[in-house]
């Protein structure tokens, strides 16, 4: 892509702009309380690019024109029969949004979105959602890179819709380096919509960048959410299965550094599962920041809460917090005493889409 086609783009963009009527994406606007109003409230507040004011660049230039479609079908009757084989045609520094839509079948591959492999999005058959799965652990590959899809840093742009991603390491055993994750996601601000991702001891690595994950179903034993992102997760349903440690962990948030704006922040999210010695979260760095609010904890999660038995002066610098959660695992009075009990001014930066940034780069999935 030449120069000037890219610069003849960024101007016709500024024209569409003042044209085209204008959707203001509102990141203050709180999420409702009513779990029944989220998705009114989502489609409110998360507009097309069409319209939109205040998009980063970049993505704004991405979203001009009609997205490239690459259809993937085991059957051969698509662009590619494998998915990897539809990432790999994409050029790095890719400035306009892709599209590979994914037929419905069991795909067993091992998924890299590489460096600068930009403004991608995996569609999925919401009629027929396709399985991708591989067994790779941190014995042969390290826990960072035992991933059944990867998705790198500076691959940014990035979107996932219907999709479940299953790692098939078998559950740990007291064996050296199971750790086995189903996702690593790196690339700054990146979507998930209707992403299921399973398995065992650190399934997803939210490791760095703004993420939403919403309506996604993520399972798993210890530290099954670990990284050092800002993310949100809205809608997301948190399973837990039983483990072979003294307890289950869902939340080990990797930050070490006290003057960084990140944290994972759940909303309108559920806490289910097998298991009735589960930790929300653990001080496994010294400044690790994770929020939940209006979610409906069952009887899985232990009445402390959260953890800090590992490293248990990390408790004073730890940022553990709660905002009106529900149900039998929701125990205000009995959590561990650093655990912050937010009012409702205190939890409005983390109920909110500004969490993420939001109104500069997230969109909604695509309808295909």
């Amino acid at each position: 892509m030449g120069t000037y086609h890219v610069a003849y783009d960024a101007i016709l963009v500024t024209i569409l702009v003042f044209l085209v009527p204008k959707v203001v994406t509102d990141d203050a606007d709180p999420v409702p309380s009513d779990k029944s109003l989220l998705s009114t409230w989502f489609a409110k507040n998360v507009g097309p690019a069409s319209g939109r004011t205040g998009l980063d660049p970049a993505l704004a230039i991405a979203e001009s024109r009609p997205p490239k479609i690459i259809y993937v079908k085991q059957d051969g009757s698509g662009d590619f029969k494998t998915i990897g084989d539809a990432i790999k045609s994409v050029p790095r520094l890719n400035p306009y949004r892709i599209i590979i839509s994914i037929a419905g079948g069991n795909y067993v591959e091992k998924l890299l979105v590489d460096h600068y492999q930009t403004f991608v999005t995996l569609y999925g058959d919401p009629n027929d959602i396709p399985v991708i799965s591989f067994n790779g652990d941190a014995w042969t590959y390290g826990t960072t890179h035992s991933g059944t899809l990867t998705v790198e840093a500076t691959a940014d742009y990035f979107m996932a819709v219907n999709l479940k991603i299953v790692n098939t390491t078998p559950r740990p055993d007291g064996r050296l380096m199971a750790q086995a994750l189903a996702m690593r996601v790196s690339g700054k601000n990146g979507a998930y919509y209707n992403v299921e991702m399973h398995g065992f001891q650190d399934t997803l690595c939210d490791d760095a960048g703004h993420h939403l994950f919403k309506d996604c179903y993520i399972q798993g034993t210890v530290d099954f959410i670990f990284g050092n992102s800002k993310s949100l997760y809205l809608n997301t349903e948190l399973h837990v299965l039983e483990g072979t440690t003294q307890a289950d962990v869902i939340t080990a948030h990797a930050n070490d550094d006290p003057n960084a704006d990140l944290g994972f922040s759940f909303v309108h999210c559920s806490v289910t599962g097998n298991s009735t010695k589960t930790y929300l979260g653990r001080t496994w760095r010294s400044h690790p920041k994770v929020i939940f609010s209006y979610t409906q904890m069952g009887h899985v999660v232990h009445p402390l809460g959260w953890s800090s038995l590992s490293r248990p002066n990390y408790a004073k610098t730890a940022y553990f917090a709660e905002f009106k959660n529900r149900g039998p695992g929701a125990a205000p009075d009995q959590r561990a005493s650093y655990v912050k009990k937010l009012s409702d001014a205190d939890a409005k930066p983390f109920i909110t889409l500004s969490h993420i940034n939001a109104s500069t780069w997230l969109l909604p999935p695509p309808k295909l």
